[in-house]
């Protein structure tokens, strides 16, 4: 099957689990397959699927991954002993974990086509990421707690883990405990990481976005609690501090020096 053909197979596949989606037809442009296609991953809930449906979901995506292009942390350059800074696509990096800031539902973002991190990791990642976010939800048998996070396979993106944090949402002026959950996100997810005997991961700008942390602030928190964590448990984990806005990478790059 062409690529073409796994994306139309692909859709044909998830409309056909939904009747009320019966009247959608299949639009012949590239694009909105894929932005059909996308949506469609988003709003499917965690529910058993094929070996078939697997099988062409994953050849599919490794192949849209493989064409933005995979970026691998022995590519990157140092900014200082252990420390990277890179702007990208945190779904094309290829590293031991990466950090997806989550909710406390843990399941991924349920908004068609939402540009936040949780959306693209699930998206790319596939369906298998939600079905075992559910599973480990439905385990603990509560919301998951800010500034604590879980790990789970990676599927289909290049790194081998994903590490859900559940960062503070911001409303009104920042308070100390905004922050100390923020430091606990980053000291959770070194943590797990070392337990896990992982390399290296790479951090999103945890809370920045649709929760709503100061980015400066949160740049600041993210470097220092790293350090903090690194010195004190004396540490060798590379850490990649990922951004995808140019105004973060210029916060890092001024933070990091």
């Amino acid at each position: 099957m062409t690529q073409t053909e796994k994306r139309q197979y692909l859709i044909a596949e998830l409309l056909k689990e939904q009747p009320e989606y019966s009247n959608i037809i299949i639009p012949n442009d590239i694009t909105e397959q894929k932005k059909l296609l996308r949506a469609l991953f988003n709003v499917r809930l965690p529910l058993p699927i094929s070996d078939e449906f697997l099988g062409v979901q994953d050849e599919y995506l490794q192949e849209e991954i493989a064409q933005k292009g995979i970026t691998s942390i022995d590519d990157l350059e140092l900014v200082k002993p252990d420390i990277y800074l890179w702007q990208g696509d945190i779904t094309t990096l290829k590293c031991d974990a990466v950090v997806n800031a989550a909710n406390s539902k843990m399941l991924g973002c349920f908004c068609p086509n939402h540009g936040c991190i949780d959306n693209a990791i699930h998206t790319f990642s596939g369906v298998q990421l939600r079905l075992k976010c559910a599973e480990i939800m439905q385990n603990q048998g509560k919301d998951e707690e800010t500034g604590k996070a879980k790990i789970t396979p990676a599927y289909n993106l290049p790194c081998k883990y994903i590490l859900h944090t559940v960062g503070p949402i911001v409303s009104g002026k920042l308070t100390e405990k905004d922050c100390e959950l923020l430091r606990s996100c980053y000291r959770y997810c070194l943590a797990l990481a070392d337990e896990y005997k992982l390399n290296s991961v790479a951090f999103c700008c945890i809370s920045t976005g649709e929760f709503h942390f100061p980015n400066d602030k949160g740049a600041k928190i993210a470097i220092e609690t790293v350090n903090e964590y690194k010195k004190l448990k004396n540490s060798k984990i590379k850490v990649i501090f990922n951004v995808f806005k140019n105004s973060d990478y210029e916060i890092y790059r001024e933070y990091l020096g």
